[in-house]
């Protein structure tokens, strides 16, 4: 895995606090695409487990992998009693038994692509379910996302994670649903966007944006001017577009 990949274990906390959980309507989503009972499920980067919760308040038994050991702690401190969580890598996963769901929650990318497909297929049931979700967390306020980018220019031109196909991110399919069409593996691929709006403190905005893999990569003196930049150019209370965009996909049965 890539350095930003393991760069989040000196986070945990902040992570946890600041990163926003997944709605009820993600759950739903999946369930009906699934159109049958999920028992099981195989979550791949689990973090400090806050798709884990969603799921597994929902009855299913979750197997969640996070490679990182400070992460994987603060998962396990947060976790329901339906949830085994194990150290581990997509890569490394070795299971004793397929399940109904496998997902991953804004970490599928960190994954290597060699084998992905098939490596995902041979943790399912015969027509058992993938799923993906995740999106950036930015300023609803344009006026307010362009201050941010202005005092955020002189460290960093962008804090988005680059596409991992270099599909355009207002292509009408995005990644992974793009590979997922590719794939001799899955079929019926699909994209959805559950909308989501949040207000918070401009703290915890800066909070989240703390958690952000680009700014963990930075030098630890021009991370604490970044931040406190972004923060002299927000006003105090801002609303956020959270919206999660789900690409789902079921494993060929042949």
């Amino acid at each position: 895995m890539s350095e930003r990949a393991l760069s989040f274990g000196a986070i945990a906390a902040a992570y946890e606090r600041y990163r926003p959980g997944y709605p009820a309507a993600l759950h739903d989503l999946v369930a009906s695409y699934a159109g049958r009972p999920i028992r099981t499920a195989l979550e791949i980067g689990a973090g400090t487990g806050k798709a884990t919760r969603l799921f597994a308040e929902h009855g299913i038994a979750v197997t969640a992998t996070e490679p990182d050991p400070a992460m994987l702690a603060e998962l396990r401190r947060h976790a329901p009693v339906n949830v085994r969580a194990e150290q581990a890598t997509f890569e490394e996963i070795r299971p004793d038994h397929p399940y109904d769901l496998l997902y991953a929650a804004a970490a599928l990318h960190w994954t290597s692509p060699d084998g992905r497909w098939e490596r995902a297929a041979a943790l399912l049931e015969p027509g058992g379910v993938f799923a993906s979700f995740g999106g950036p967390v930015q300023l609803a306020d344009p006026a307010a996302q362009e201050a941010v980018s202005a005092a955020r220019a002189p460290f960093l031109a962008t804090d988005e994670i680059p596409s991992p196909d270099g599909t355009p991110w207002d292509a009408a399919m995005l990644w992974p649903g793009t590979e997922l069409q590719r794939s001799d593996s899955f079929t019926d691929v699909q994209q959805h966007v559950i909308e989501r709006r949040l207000t918070m403190p401009a703290h915890d905005y800066v909070g989240h944006l703390s958690t952000v893999s680009a700014y963990l990569m930075l030098p630890p003196a021009d991370r604490q001017q970044v931040f406190e930049r972004i923060l002299a150019a927000l006003p105090p209370q801002v609303e956020v577009a959270a919206d999660v965009t789900a690409h789902l996909a079921r494993r060929r049965d042949g």
